[in-house]
């Protein structure tokens, strides 16, 4: 699995602006080249138009505050640099206030497949396209004010799996088939064609009870996935109760986790808002 490579978040420069290495600057355009030749066909529409409308450059890593300003004019969602883990509370309050968390650094070349934690490119190239859509962008905040309003830590763990099972690996039925637009799927080659083409994990339409009923695990790619008819869906949950439906995904207590007879590596890392 991860290699132990120990990441040190890099700080801003008083002007703001972070120096990466010709290195770090190398594999952001490894990675970048690399998703684009397999996203066509397996991303959704609305993810691949953002990704051109935010204008993500492919050879270097793009600056917080550029990618701030592309975002003013569609949903005004700041893009704000942050050490990798930070805290539930510090999450929460970012999210609800329309600023999205975003590391720093970025994997080696010996870690292109597997991360215990999101780098920047998992961030920048799996999340920020989206963050100019309104109804995710809405949902986000949302989430966001849902996560400050929990009472406990572990109406916190429930409400986790609902980011999971959207913002980090959710699918969308599209009329030319599955796609994905979630960003744990988006920024890794292995997850991107098993979660859209693989005949062996479970697709689920999405549910927003039974996705806070269903347990996640952060080690594999997903045995379960849950499919969005449209973002619509996202923007109801939205302006619903969220954490009253935490509470009665509570109360009616966890589905059984899904079980596969293959179980693959995931290339994945520690999920927000997981207390793990």
């Amino acid at each position: 699995m991860g290699h132990g490579h120990t990441y040190v978040a890099k700080i801003p420069e008083p002007d703001g602006r972070i120096r990466y290495t010709p290195e770090e600057e190398a594999t952001w355009k490894l990675l970048f080249d690399r998703q684009m030749g397999i996203l066509p066909g397996r991303a959704c529409q609305e993810y691949l138009d953002a990704l051109i409308g935010v204008g993500l450059p492919s050879d270097h890593i793009p600056q917080c505050r550029d990618l701030t300003e592309r975002l003013r004019a569609s949903t005004g969602v700041i893009i704000v640099p942050v050490p990798a883990l930070i805290s539930n509370e510090r999450f929460f309050e970012l999210l609800a206030q329309g600023s999205f968390p975003c590391a720093t650094f970025i994997r080696t070349r010996d870690e292109l497949e597997y991360l215990e934690e999101p780098d920047v490119f998992h961030e920048v190239f799996g999340h920020v396209p989206l963050l100019s859509e309104r109804r995710f962008a809405d949902f986000t905040r949302a989430y966001g004010r849902a996560g400050l309003s929990c009472q406990t830590p572990a109406e916190q763990e429930i409400l986790a799996r609902l980011y999971w099972f959207t913002v980090e690996f959710g699918l969308i039925r599209t009329p030319a088939g599955i796609r994905t637009y979630g960003a744990g799927v988006i920024s890794s080659i292995g997850e991107t064609v098993y979660a859209t083409e693989s005949p062996i994990p479970i697709r689920r339409p999405f549910d927003a009870l039974e996705v806070l009923r269903t347990p996640y695990r952060i080690d594999v790619f997903q045995p379960l996935y849950f499919v969005l008819e449209s973002f619509d869906e996202l923007f109801r949950v939205a302006q619903s109760d969220i954490v009253g439906l935490v509470r009665n995904a509570q109360a009616l207590g966890d589905l059984p986790a899904p079980r596969l007879a293959t179980i693959q590596p995931a290339e994945s890392f520690h999920p927000p808002g997981d207390p793990t």
